[in-house]
């Protein structure tokens, strides 16, 4: 019988193949909870699961937003939509 290595991620239970992709998903949804509690603090009226999905959409396009940020604001044009139909809040995914 062999044995296969799997990395959970503690967040959301979500299981890699490898640590280097089980840490990068890590990062990303630590920068999402980042986002999220900044946006819940300076619009505190926000809706708690819209802000997570909020943060995991800057988050996962966290390149796009930096070079929009350095004056490349047509990197912002090059988000695919169909990536913001697919984002779920943390505590909903499993």
């Amino acid at each position: 019988m062999a044995v296969v290595a799997k990395w959970m991620c503690d967040r959301d239970n979500s299981m890699f193949d490898n640590k280097k992709d089980a840490d990068a998903y890590d990062k990303m949804l630590e920068l999402a909870e980042g986002f999220s509690a900044l946006l819940q603090q300076h619009i505190p009226d926000v809706d708690e699961t819209k802000a997570e999905e909020f943060g995991i959409f800057l988050a996962k396009n966290k390149e796009a937003v930096m070079q929009a940020c350095k004056g490349k604001v047509e990197a912002l044009d090059e988000i695919d939509s169909k990536e913001a139909d697919n984002i779920r809040p943390i505590s909903a995914q499993g």
